[in-house]
């Protein structure tokens, strides 16, 4: 029995896919070789990234008009990457941006260095909702009150921010194209891509192994980069070789494509979505009936990835990390920036290690309430 892994990222994987890691690690079918080894441009890794792209593309049924990248430098990156390739299709290169938490705070700031790039809308401020006060980044501001400016080359937004678990999906259908950063729960829920134009997510979380990005964009978006944009990052050169300007991230795309296969004998997207429902229903309602555990996002736009909480009792926190680390429940430490504990279970968490928390958590409260 492994621990319990609540890491927000780099996150726990489906132990099965880690088991056949391990069996294919020194040579992958028969091939002599580890993928580790074998050449990018070899048939064998072209079988692997042909297979994991087209698993991906049924599991989350992406429309034929979007071009799907196997890329690097994690999703920071694209906080360059986005701009650097699309601020070209504004003639005043002008992007707008929504600020929902720490992640898309950085992608705004990173996104100014490249163009005219505004904010249209903004949680980092203290707000009533029906009643009751949140602070900022703990709610997420309604598309009815995002300042777009309809030039814009696009609209970027975050669909859940991992340190303050807030998860928001219903985007507008605008004139302008959207953006999200779905880093923390692509491949959880379905994506209505009538609704955004392009897609990306760091690998670590709900895909596989740090060092891979995927990014899912529509065809129409390529070929308006900026000049500068440098071409092993050129979304329109990497559509054109297919993810291979350069080497491309060979085993995690391995790995990824594996998780892909994973997910489609789970049932597919329709029942990953039903357990993670699941999952973080089971234990906000823990919280919720509890006295000594506190969530304080906004209950609409709560994330069922990333569950922060907080402790209402002062001095506990430590003792609370060090005995759920003894019982197996591993990395609850929340964020340095907003402290408190934080449960990430992302896909490959089963059910029961939330009730393993769940228990725990109880038993705490029983003890030290």
């Amino acid at each position: 029995m492994r621990p319990w892994n609540f890491s927000a990222g780099p996150a726990m994987l489906p132990y099965e896919v880690l088991e056949q890691v391990g069996k294919e690690l020194t040579d992958w079918q028969g091939s002599g070789m580890s993928v580790m080894e074998m050449s990018h441009r070899g048939p064998q890794f072209k079988q692997i990234i042909k297979a994991a792209e087209q698993d991906l593309r049924a599991l989350l049924a992406i429309p034929e008009d979007f071009v799907v990248l196997f890329t690097q430098g994690g999703a920071q990156a694209q906080n360059a990457l986005v701009p650097l390739n699309l601020l070209g299709r504004s003639a005043d290169q002008t992007a707008d941006y929504v600020v929902s938490g720490r992640w898309s705070a950085k992608s705004f700031q990173e996104a100014q260095q490249f163009g005219n790039v505004r904010m249209a809308a903004t949680s980092n401020a203290v707000t009533e909702i029906n009643g009751q006060i949140y602070q900022a980044y703990t709610w997420f501001p309604r598309p009815e009150h995002w300042d777009l400016n309809p030039k814009a080359a696009y609209v970027h937004v975050c669909s859940n921010e991992t340190v303050g678990g807030v998860e928001f999906v219903d985007w507008p259908e605008l004139d302008i194209p959207v953006v999200v950063d779905a880093s923390s729960d692509i491949l959880s829920r379905p994506i209505d891509f009538n609704r955004v134009d392009m897609v990306y997510a760091g690998a670590q979380k709900n895909i596989g192994p740090a060092g891979l990005t995927l990014v899912l964009i529509r065809r129409s978006l390529l070929g308006h980069a900026l000049a500068h944009c440098p071409s092993a990052l050129n979304y329109t050169l990497l559509d054109e070789q297919g993810s291979m300007v350069n080497t491309p991230p060979t085993f995690a795309i391995y790995v990824a494509g594996l998780v892909f296969k994973w997910l489609l004998k789970q049932g597919g997207i329709a029942a990953i979505e039903q357990r993670n429902i699941d999952k973080s229903q089971y234990l906000y309602q823990a919280i919720d009936q509890s006295a000594l555990y506190v969530n304080r996002v906004e209950p609409s736009v709560r994330s069922r990835m990333n569950i922060p909480f907080q402790l209402t009792r002062e001095g506990l926190e430590q003792t609370f990390l060090e005995q759920a680390a003894a019982a197996g429940l591993l990395q609850l430490k929340g964020h340095q920036s907003v402290g408190g504990m934080r449960a990430s279970i992302y896909n490959a968490m089963p059910f029961a290690g939330v009730e393993a928390l769940v228990q725990f958590m109880q038993d705490f409260e029983r003890t030290h309430g």
